[in-house]
């Protein structure tokens, strides 16, 4: 045999993904039981299900939106019927109104929304927002105290506040009024604001725990207009509008009031009369399509009854704003000037929008290009000092000077998703001082690690997956040492892979536009409300090819009862894992494809793993496995050994010669020893056949 020390001679490049696949249990018997009650396929029924919906009364809740009874937000929010006199006198007597705002999509929708309300209903309304580079998150004394000198009355918090309790008890101090309007989570001690709306102070069971902070805005904006009798359209859709580019881009859950009013939100964006969102939508080069959901029209939150439209207006999908309108919003956040958003989404000028719009869209380029250049820096730096590590550390911190960072946390959720750790990246503000972001995985939880370290840091914040983080330079080294150690004591071996989590399996023969239709009865997925994930086994890559900067675009094949069927697909970023085996169980989203007037059904695969039979074979081994076989009247040896992190395959002939096949590899190594071995495609005819046979004759030993 071969020895047994790991092969390194397969390139990084032929690897697949390092994932976890979790399938959900599938109750067929139940799936079947709740077709009756929403005439859905069995499997879009599965998909109910995983989600949580198992009677077909919570399936109708769920599937109809519009028919929940809302409670009146003036009943939900202790604090909303004096911050709505506040404002009023404020608008009644023209005393200056300020918002202070924020630097994210969330932020400067949030932001921009208030404005926009607030001028139309007649108020004197301004705007601040803190430097992200020099000042970070949220309200601060420099603000407050400006808007006091300016003569500002009254300041709105929006996205932020909740734990700014030394700028609110200034402005206390100075005589200004504080309505703080947040989401995030509610500290020990409450700022000394004169009101205070956040959904965290809600039941975990109200539909309006989940609203981001655009969504608290809408809440107080359009409360507003009904109490000053100014709740039109005018208002209405431009608000909605701004609240689903905010709520989407934040990634808030798509559940309770926020699902019926993205969904509502969705359908309204393609015609809307704002200047900023029609010349955001057109420089991101947004195609709207034909919604097949109901066509229920706006309603506003006091349950009207909902209007109908059986033209099936066009609408956008979630992902439109999550990848195309989102980045260009959050790109200025990070590396630009908050201001250009904010001039994008309230002017009326179609010009200045175009302009605004063609910015954000240069900025977004830019950015695009540090993550790139960055994610390389960081893939070098973690391949030459801790790839030999990982699995002992089971943390990454990665620091380089130079660095932006505005852009290091996007990075840093590209690294968890390549080697399935958390990730601590940072840069050097200066000689002395680093600054950083932080991302998790599902077993580690991002705030406990950054307590677990606070007497090294400076400002730390976050929650269980992501956080930032600043500390003297001089504590570097403790500071890894300290992650190292909290992440030992939390993760085990097998939780260093990112978990995958997949709806059902189907086979391609299913995928159709009667799936693709009725699947839109689950939109809009987000965040809680996840796309589908199906996956379908042992499917033949036919051809594929590098397209753009490091997509895979492959087409796959699955012969059902002697016909074949074959799908495109799409695979992002996947560059590194070019060429895929040509036989592989696919993990995947279904989407469509336009081009030149068509419409097809594409496969946006998600994840990659060898064919399930020898997948299961090599994970349920924890010894060493050994047996003889025959094969073509020769007879064989095969056994699955135990190196490194990766279970090896190793078939030899009579002559001595081995084959050797890590497990996760498309290729393997033929040869008497090592060094002279030489590369070879494990799927092709000719390997594959006696691949089978050894994982045959080893399963008969298990």
């Amino acid at each position: 045999m071969l020895d047994k020390s790991p092969i390194t001679a397969v390139k990084t490049r032929r690897r697949l993904p390092n994932q976890r696949w979790q399938i959900y249990p599938q109750k067929t018997e139940l799936a079947q039981h709740l077709t009756k009650a929403t005439n859905l396929l069995p499997l879009i029924n599965q998909l109910l299900i995983n989600r949580g919906i198992e009677t077909p009364e919570q399936a109708q809740a769920f599937l109809e939106s519009e028919s929940l009874n809302l409670p009146s937000p003036l009943e939900e929010f202790p604090d909303l019927p004096i911050s709505l006199e506040l404002l009023q006198s404020c608008i009644t007597c023209k005393e200056k109104i300020a918002i202070c705002g924020d630097y994210d999509a969330d932020g400067m929708t949030s932001t921009a929304l208030l404005l926009r309300s607030l001028r139309w209903l007649g108020a004197e309304v301004n705007y601040a927002i803190p430097s992200r580079m020099h000042e970070g998150y949220g309200i601060n004394k420099r603000i407050v105290e400006e808007f006091h000198s300016e003569g500002v009355k009254l300041i709105l918090t929006v996205d932020n506040g909740i734990s700014a309790f030394e700028p609110i008890a200034r402005a206390k101090e100075l005589g200004v009024k504080v309505i703080v309007t947040d989401h995030h989570d509610i500290p020990q001690q409450l700022p000394p604001a004169n009101a205070i709306l956040n959904p965290k102070l809600l039941p975990e069971s109200s539909l309006y725990r989940g609203v981001a902070g655009v969504g608290v805005a809408y809440i107080l904006a359009i409360s507003l207009a009904q109490q000053l009798e100014q709740a039109n359209s005018g208002i209405i859709k431009p608000m909605l509008e701004l609240f689903t580019l905010g709520t989407i881009a934040d990634l808030a859950p798509l559940t309770g009031v926020n699902r019926r009013w993205v969904k509502r939100g969705l359908q309204q964006l393609p015609k809307s009369k704002l200047p900023g969102v029609q010349a955001l939508i057109q420089v991101s080069g947004v195609q709207a399509r034909g919604d097949r959901g109901s066509g229920i029209g706006e309603r506003l939150i006091n349950n009207q009854q909902p209007t109908t439209n059986n033209q099936q207006p066009k609408s956008l999908k979630p992902e439109d704003i999550g990848f195309r309108l989102g980045p260009r919003i959050n790109a200025i956040g990070r590396i630009g000037d908050p201001q250009i958003v904010i001039e994008l989404l309230t002017t009326d000028d179609m010009g200045i929008a175009l302009e605004r719009a063609m910015q954000c869209e240069g900025i977004n380029q830019h950015r695009q290009q540090m993550c790139e250049e960055i994610e390389q820096e960081a893939i070098a730096i973690v391949e030459t000092l801790h790839a030999t590590s990982l699995y002992q550390d089971r943390v990454l911190v990665v620091v380089q000077p130079n660095w932006h960072h505005g852009v290091i946390g996007i990075v840093a959720s590209r690294l968890v998703e390549r080697y399935g750790v958390p990730v601590f990246i940072a840069t050097y503000e200066d000689d002395n001082l680093i600054r950083g972001s932080a991302r998790g995985i599902p077993e580690f939880h991002v705030f406990a690690a950054l307590e677990y370290c606070q007497d090294l840091l400076g400002k730390f914040g976050g929650h269980k997956a992501a956080g930032g983080f600043s500390l003297p330079a001089e504590n570097l080294a403790a500071l890894r040492s300290r992650l190292v150690e909290f992440a030992n004591q939390c993760l085990e071996i097998q939780h260093l892979k990112p978990l995958l989590k997949i709806d059902a399996q189907a086979n391609l023969n299913q995928i159709n536009q009667e799936l693709y239709q009725q699947l839109n009865a689950l939109e809009p997925c987000g965040i809680d409300n996840p796309d589908p994930v199906f996956w379908t086994s042992n499917v033949q890559v036919i051809e594929q090819q590098i397209v753009g900067k490091g997509h895979i675009k492959l087409t796959c094949a699955e012969t059902i009862n002697d016909r074949q069927f074959k799908i495109k697909a799409i695979a992002w970023r996947w560059r590194d894992y070019f060429p895929l085996p040509t036989r592989i169980d696919i993990a995947y989203k279904l989407r469509e494809n336009y081009f030149n007037g068509n419409t097809t059904i594409e496969l946006e695969l998600v994840g990659v793993r060898l064919p399930n039979q020898s997948h299961q074979l090599f994970v349920s081994c924890a010894t060493p496995l050994k047996a003889s076989f025959e094969y073509n009247q020769r007879l064989y040896t095969c056994g699955i050994y135990h190196n490194g992190s990766s279970p090896e395959l190793r078939i030899k002939n009579p002559e001595g010669k081995v084959l050797a096949v890590q497990q996760g590899q498309g290729i393997g190594l033929l040869g008497i020893n090592r060094e002279d071995a030489k590369e070879v495609d494990i799927f092709q005819p000719q390997y594959d056949s006696i691949i089978q046979a050894a994982l045959k004759a080893l399963e008969s030993r298990k």
